[in-house]
């Protein structure tokens, strides 16, 4: 009960109590209570000396091993110390387990000074495990059979095992490298053996020690590499492997096979193996499995990189012994393709595309060898996960992406579940990566292939979902997006356009047919399955716009005017359902269809706006064309509609008008205002909590407008300006981050907007300035917005700099109450101190004035002048005693983003470390 207790206390002090302690109180308290852990070690030692009850044995070493990472490093290795006594206990099954904690937490330890020692430790390890017959051999080694036959103690064991070698390896594998005797490559044996192990957790745990030792292998040689002839000379396999300490040729090797053979699912593989062993297609994302994944396909690509024939061989054999049938399974041949897929660029191009065409060949044999719908689901989903990740491989080989695409338009036919989704995902990145070949002559071809995928492509979607449809015209569209001219074998050349036109002819007839049957029978158009209809036909225009931007301009033309009616003739149905049964009519279901509807025509508009450019659609033909036919219904539709009813759409169509049109819509400002701001406002300041989505896209157009149409601003209603200015400051005290964030940016570039405009800057500062300043004071010290300090610093410095360089040439006081010959930068200081000190009364007139006073020093910088705030913010009572770090979040997220730049330099100069859609490529 004693050693209960004290390992209750060192729970409690040293898990529970270290978030809650800075690094100092940690340090003092573990100096403060060395003399109290001798009296404790003094107690385990008697114990595990002079006792021999099992209960009490057990419970005593795991009592040590809670206080060893406070023990100093000299006590472990001592003749006779608490280390050697623990090791006696290591073979007795009775007690290893808990031995093994001790020696675990010890060999994750790291110093240089007790090299010596850290070696003995494994030593000693490893002798006892040979003592106690425990094999590191492939043919002798008993810890799988030990795992799986054994009890509940021997699978802790196996466990415990794989976190000492794991932690023990990552901290002093070059310690064991640098010795003469082969006590490295035995303990990386062990680390094999155990990676072997089928349990889940286990091989999670060796995986990331893998993962760390192939990284550090592949640094060190290529270290070597480019002093002896290089980098250009990396990738050649030989010289790779001479810079390898030989010890790792074989355990290298071993490696790949696992990592081979156990690959874990990559997020693009959408068919499955359930429960029952039922082929299905994947219903929810595997996250641990997709973690795996990630550290399993780093650690081979670093794996595949010190010797790619090595890894050539490997997977050509599995392969083989798929097709020949005697390793066929499911499994076998998912974890071989998937690893396959994994290795994409890690290779020189000529190998790689020596081993893919074999890959390829194979995998298409088997799929017309094997019989069963199971079987061609299985086969087929690897074939499209395989050819996905090697665009460069199809870019080079017109043949084979030919033959590639055919065969995903076959599977578009495969109703097995999860297939035609993965054909219209692997043909969407297809497209993505070689969209040029689609659109340019290919050897042997008479015309580009797109040329063809229109005139079948009724035949290819004819048995897809509507969802599947969508990604099907988005990869054709990806293609049509690149503006490389298609020229025919005659020399003909055939416009973008006229492609289009073909591309859109099916959906078109269904949209026609849909209004004629409207014309006669309006009942029709609320029908739910016409509006099913209607909604994926323009998901469908919008997905075509977000992938070919203005060159959609055509199709647009051709159901414009459809648009608008439709729009109109919606709106005004919902606006009768509510006039006649009251706002619950919003949740009914036909009229949320109706809504939905609405929402896509909507959506569609802004997207094209977003999208819009020269050639076909430059900005002042949009404005003066496109926008005015469009504002007009949209515009009355949000603003007569009831606060539940109006869709946060419409904000995000107005505030992209702004942002992309600029200028050339500066005179429709004033109507935007009348038609959305003070409505909006109202159903967005009742409080913090409801229209969350409005809230953020009205922010967005006032950004948008202050941004890019300054000027218009100052044209509408003084009133509509003096809400504007309160609804910037009532986002900057919002308490939701991301608003009051915004808020604050939103202010910045409004004051620096008046700053540069002088026939506005004076009335506005005298105005809004003071107002201005007491409102960010207020917000920077109420302690709900400290991640906001960045922006509190920049704007008051701002503010106050202009007071102090008089650019504020107006009173910001009544020249009545005040004396003869009073400044502005005298009253700012008065009236601001005095602010302060009644907000906080433990401060003295002297701190504040040296805060107030610094703040109006015009030879602070920006750092200086945060640092400024800082001091003042620390001193005061309420900031004092909570967690500040917000103060310096600017600092921390500079240190991240470095860390992650300096990721990415790293991984990049890896071969095959990032996958091809992370790489940006010239198509």
């Amino acid at each position: 009960n004693n050693m209960r207790i004290l390992m209750l206390l060192s729970e409690e002090v040293f898990d529970f109590g270290k978030d809650k302690m800075t690094t100092k109180k940690v340090l003092e308290l573990k100096n403060s209570l060395n003399t109290e852990f001798t009296q404790i070690f003094q107690l385990c030692e008697f114990v595990l000396q002079h006792s021999g009850q099992v209960t009490l044995l057990r419970v005593t070493l795991q009592t040590l091993q809670r206080f060893l990472t406070w023990i100093p490093l000299d006590s472990y290795f001592k003749p006779n110390s608490l280390m050697a006594l623990v090791l006696r206990f290591f073979p007795d099954p009775n007690y290893r387990n808990e031995a093994l904690d001790c020696i675990a937490e010890i060999g994750s330890l790291n110093s240089n000074e007790h090299n010596a020692s850290f070696l003995k430790l494994m030593e000693n390890v490893l002798t006892q495990l040979h003592t106690t017959g425990i094999s590191c051999e492939a043919d002798t080694c008993n810890l799988t059979n030990l795992f799986l036959h054994h009890s509940e103690r021997e699978e802790q064991f196996v466990h415990k095992l794989a976190l000492f070698f794991t932690g023990y390896l990552k901290q002093h594998l070059t310690l064991l490298e640098n010795e003469a005797s082969p006590i490295a490559a035995v303990a990386l044996k062990y680390l094999l053996r155990i990676s072997e192990v089928p349990d889940q957790e286990i091989f999670k745990i060796t995986v990331e020690c893998w993962h760390i030792l192939s990284q550090d292998l592949f640094t060190k040689s290529k270290t070597s590499t480019n002093n002896n002839g290089g980098i250009l000379s990396f990738n050649r396999t030989n010289n790779a492997m001479h810079a390898l300490n030989p010890i790792y040729i074989n355990i290298l090797h071993v490696l790949r096979i696992i990592l081979i053979g156990n690959m874990s699912k990559p997020e693009e593989v959408l068919v499955v193996t359930d429960e029952d062993n039922n082929v299905v297609r994947e219903s929810t994302k595997d996250t641990e499995q997709l973690a795996l994944y990630k550290t399993m396909r780093e650690c081979l690509v670093y794996c595949t990189n010190l010797d790619y024939d090595d890894t050539e061989r490997i997977m050509l054999g599995k392969l083989q012994k798929q097709v020949d049938g005697s390793e066929w399974s499911w499994n076998n041949l998912n974890t071989l393709c998937w690893a396959i897929g994994s290795i994409s660029g890690a290779m020189d191009e000529d190998p790689e595309k020596r081993f893919l065409v074999t890959v390829i060949k194979d995998l298409l044999g088997l799929c017309e060898m094997k019989r069963g719908k199971d079987n061609k689901a299985i086969i087929a989903s690897n074939i499209m996960y395989v050819v996905g990740q090697y665009p460069r491989f199809l870019r080079a080989h017109w043949k084979f992406l030919k033959t590639v695409v055919n065969k995903l338009f076959e599977f578009m036919h495969e109703s097995h579940p999860g297939v035609q989704d993965m054909a219209c995902d692997t043909f969407l990145k297809i497209a993505t990566k070689c969209k040029r070949k689609f659109v340019t002559i290919q050897v042997d071809e008479t015309r580009p292939f797109i040329c063809e995928l229109v005139e079948s492509l009724n035949e290819v979607v004819n048995d897809l979902q509507p969802h599947q449809v969508n990604a099907f015209y988005e990869a054709v569209g990806t293609m049509l997006s690149d503006r490389t001219p298609i020229i025919v074998a005659n020399g003909n050349r055939i416009e973008h356009a006229q492609i289009l036109n073909q591309l859109m002819s099916s959906p078109n007839a269904s949209w026609k047919r849909i209004l004629t049957i409207g014309s006669s029978n309006p009942a029709q158009m609320t029908d739910s399955s016409t509006l099913r209809e209607m909604i994926q036909i323009l998901k469908l225009n919008t997905r075509m716009v977000l992938t070919i931007g203005s060159m959609y301009t055509s199709q647009l033309e051709t159901i414009f005017q459809d648009l608008l009616n439709l729009h109109r003739h919606y709106s005004e149905y919902i606006i009768q359902a509510v006039a006649s049964q009251g706002p619950i009519a919003t949740q009914m279901s036909t009229v949320r269809m109706v809504r939905s509807t609405k929402k896509e025509i909507v959506r569609l508009l802004t997207a094209y706006i977003d999208l819009s450019g020269p050639p076909e659609a430059d900005a002042p033909t949009v404005a003066s064309g496109i926008l005015p036919p469009i504002l007009e219904p949209v515009l009355l539709d949000y603003n007569k509609s009831i606060a539940n009813a109006r869709d946060m759409e419409v904000l995000q169509f107005v505030g992209k008008v702004v942002s992309k049109l600029k200028s050339n819509v500066s005179e429709v400002i004033p109507k935007l205002f009348e038609h959305v701001f003070e409505s909006t406002l109202e159903m967005i300041t009742t409080n913090h909590e409801d229209f969350p989505e409005h809230r953020i896209h009205f922010y967005q157009f006032i950004r948008a407008i202050i941004k890019n149409c300054f000027v218009s601003l100052f044209n509408i209603p003084p009133k509509q300006q003096k809400l504007t200015v309160d609804a910037i400051v009532w986002a900057i005290k919002h308490t939701e981050r991301n608003i009051s964030e915004m808020g604050l940016e939103i202010l910045y570039e409004l004051l620096q907007n008046v700053s540069r405009t002088p026939n506005i800057a004076q009335g506005f500062y005298q105005q809004y300035l003071l107002s201005l300043i007491q409102d960010i004071l207020s917000v920077m010290t109420d302690r709900l917005h400290k991640s906001g300090f960045k922006m509190h610093a920049t704007l008051l410095r701002h503010m106050f700099h202009l007071i102090q360089m008089n650019q504020v040439t107006v009173p910001l006081f009544d020249p009545s109450t005040q004396a003869a010959g009073q400044t502005n930068p005298a009253f700012v200081r008065e009236h601001v101190s005095s602010m302060l000190m009644a907000g906080f009364q433990t401060l003295t007139r002297s701190e504040v004035t040296t805060f107030v006073e610094g703040m109006f020093d015009l030879k602070m910088d920006l750092p200086t002048f945060k640092t400024h705030l800082r001091d003042f913010l620390i001193q005061v009572k309420e900031f004092s005693s909570e967690d500040n770090s917000g103060l310096f979040q600017e600092e921390a997220d500079m240190k991240e983003k470095e860390k992650r730049d300096a990721m990415l330099r790293e991984r990049s100069a890896v071969p095959g470390i990032l996958k091809p859609s992370e790489i940006d490529e010239d198509l």
